[in-house]
């Protein structure tokens, strides 16, 4: 077997193994056939909202046990073939089963990275609200540069991602803005984006063509369900109508039909503007509102007061979690974990994973492979 092979051979059943003991294996199957002797049960869906979370329960453990198993059985059949293929010396055959062991390398990697998502809320969808900082228009630009790498990023990984909200720059960019992404583990990978970013580079708004540094943050909540229920006074909300700004036709631009929601004793404040209808964007920004409300108990929870404070700090100087440097190099550096990367056009094209898998690592404290230190 060539060197190549077997350390591919060697990297794959040691994430595997990981996998499996993250699973705790053989509890993962005893509850699997539990799940499955329970659907089975004609009476399951008297109770629908159990039914749904057996449901869903059941699903997201089989995938997971069939995905690991599927890749123990490939990986062996791939070896084979490269066994055969030295023995034959026929290079296409042993060339392919090479690629095809490289592909299961990404994809176990990906795998064991998803193992760290065991957050109560990390299955969840999730809003994402971008905001300009220091820096005028350019970090109005900035903030609208941000909004489009995780709406491109959202989209590569098969989220769907729907805007709430918009508020434009005076010249150029927002000011803020306010998106919903759908899908599973949206919430947990999107959390290690929570922070200050810093953006260098030579001014497009410049008639001299001087560098500039601008400003611009990210906050990320989970979209919280039914089971969860999060109690707010009317007393404590300041409730307002504005204008909505933006794309959205005659009525929702020529209507008061936005909602902005300020819950007074933390100084939260959500807005909704996506519906013509007043009603269903109030109905909307209560539910930012309360799922914002249940993120900041999960903070307290998660005994993450330090990061939590840190990117809750000033938008500006000295509080940035990662830096896009586009002149006079070109440089994105996160400064949390070090990670680097010397194609800003990628990284703003939505090429983020390196980035999350290392904070995620680190904001679990997981010790992990060195599979684990990224996402490919």
């Amino acid at each position: 077997m060539s060197a190549e092979s077997d350390t591919l051979q060697q990297t794959i059943e040691q994430s595997l193994e990981l996998l499996r003991r993250h699973l705790d294996w053989d509890t993962a199957k005893d509850r699997l056939a539990e799940l499955n002797n329970r659907i089975e049960d004609p009476n399951l869906w008297d109770d629908a909202e159990n039914a749904q979370k057996i449901m869903q329960e059941r699903t997201g453990l089989a995938n997971q046990i069939e995905r690991v198993e599927r890749l123990e059985q490939d990986c062996k059949e791939n070896l084979d073939l490269i066994a055969l293929a030295e023995q034959d010396n026929d290079m296409e055959i042993f060339q392919d089963a090479l690629q095809q062991l490289q592909s299961m390398e990404k994809e176990v990697k990906r795998l064991e990275l998803e193992s760290l998502l065991s957050g109560e809320a990390d299955r969840n969808d999730c809003y994402l609200e971008v905001n300009s900082g220091a820096g005028g228009t350019e970090a109005q630009d900035w903030a609208e540069m941000m909004l489009r790498m995780y709406t491109r990023w959202a989209e590569q990984h098969g989220y769907k991602v729907t805007m709430l909200e918009s508020t434009e720059g005076e010249q150029a960019g927002i000011k803020s803005a306010t998106l919903q992404i759908s899908g599973i583990n949206a919430y947990g990978w999107l959390k290690t984006e929570a922070g200050v970013h810093r953006l260098v580079r030579i001014s497009p708004f410049d008639s001299a063509k001087r560098r500039h540094t601008s400003f611009a943050s990210v906050w990320v909540y989970p979209v919280i369900d039914d089971s969860i229920d999060i109690e707010v006074n009317e007393s404590d909300l300041k409730i307002d109508t504005y204008r909505a700004s933006g794309a959205g036709g005659q009525h929702i631009n020529k209507t008061e039909s936005a909602i902005r929601i300020t819950h007074v004793p933390t100084g939260i404040i959500v807005a909704c503007q996506t519906d013509r209808s007043q009603h269903r964007n109030r109905a909307t920004a209560m539910e930012m509102l309360k799922a914002r409300l249940y993120e900041l108990e999960l903070k307290k929870r998660e005994e993450e007061a330090a990061q939590t404070e840190a990117n809750k700090t000033d938008i500006g100087w000295g509080h940035q979690i990662r830096s896009y440097v586009l002149a006079p190099y070109q440089l994105v550096k996160d400064l949390r974990t070090d990670v680097e990367k010397t194609n800003p056009d990628a990284v703003l094209d939505g090429d983020l994973d390196d980035f999350m898998a290392a904070a995620l690592a680190l904001r679990v404290g997981a010790t992990r492979s060195e599979a684990s230190a990224k996402a490919t």
